[in-house]
């Protein structure tokens, strides 16, 4: 069997990338289970998401707008007008979840407002990682159905996915530090008393997780790929 029949149909796929996938589909499940708990558990303080972030936003040295968007889930921080972005479920909600969701990404908004390094370095990636996941694929597809001594090809394309590979570990101690920095701010601010931030906490775990389970299926998609032009090397 050829590489590029290696690379759709071997057992590569099962060995490699399924017990990826069952770590992805755990790790979902995961959030969305602790989300849904706290979601339905009212805080004594009664703030809102939108009103939580900004307050960690400002005990931080952030200034920022708190603007709500469509989905479910889809809450993130934009440095370029420092806007934090809360879904609806997050931004008027006064449950425990949807204020751990919202200081996280109001942490995301500390970190840019006080030049936390490692989201320099994630930020500095940004660009070259667009370029790597863009071109990454389709170069390993079209050096796969080249003869092997265009293999350099394949191993180019390789190359840029490592890019994608390494910007997804870089993001792990971004958000490990946001998720710290928000337990830590709901606490000093009162917003969450000591029994809710349990709560928040096993939200912000369970968010992290699926970050964990993206880094470890991109890490193990990178070695597939090794694998896959190895195998491809040898066979010929």
């Amino acid at each position: 069997m050829d590489a590029f029949g290696l690379y759709y149909f071997d057992y590569t796929y099962f060995l490699f990338m399924v017990p990826a996938l069952i770590i992805t589909m755990a790790a979902q499940i995961g959030v969305q289970s602790a989300f849904t708990k706290y979601s339905r558990v009212r805080t004594v303080r009664g703030m809102t998401g939108a009103q939580a972030a900004e307050a960690v936003a400002r005990l931080g040295g952030a200034w920022v707008t708190i603007r709500p968007v469509a989905g479910n889930l889809t809450d993130f921080f934009d440095p370029r007008n420092h806007t934090i972005n809360l879904s609806q479920n997050v931004y008027g909600s006064t449950s425990i979840a949807a204020i751990g969701v919202a200081a996280h990404e109001a942490g995301h908004s500390v970190q840019d407002a006080q030049g936390y390094f490692p989201n320099k370095i994630r930020t500095a990636l940004v660009p070259i990682t667009n370029i790597g996941s863009r071109l990454s694929m389709p170069l390993i597809l079209i050096g796969l159905l080249l003869p092997v001594q265009y293999d350099y090809v394949v191993y180019t394309g390789i190359a840029l996915y490592a890019l994608v590979v390494l910007f997804q570990l870089a993001t792990l101690p971004v958000e490990f530090n946001a998720s710290r920095r928000a337990i830590r701010a709901l606490g000093e601010t009162g917003i969450l008393t000591q029994e809710e931030l349990v709560g928040a906490r096993k939200v912000l775990t369970a968010a992290a997780m699926t970050y964990l389970a993206a880094s470890f299926t991109a890490l193990v998609s990178l070695l597939r790929l090794l694998f896959i032009a190895g195998s491809r090397g040898r066979s010929d």
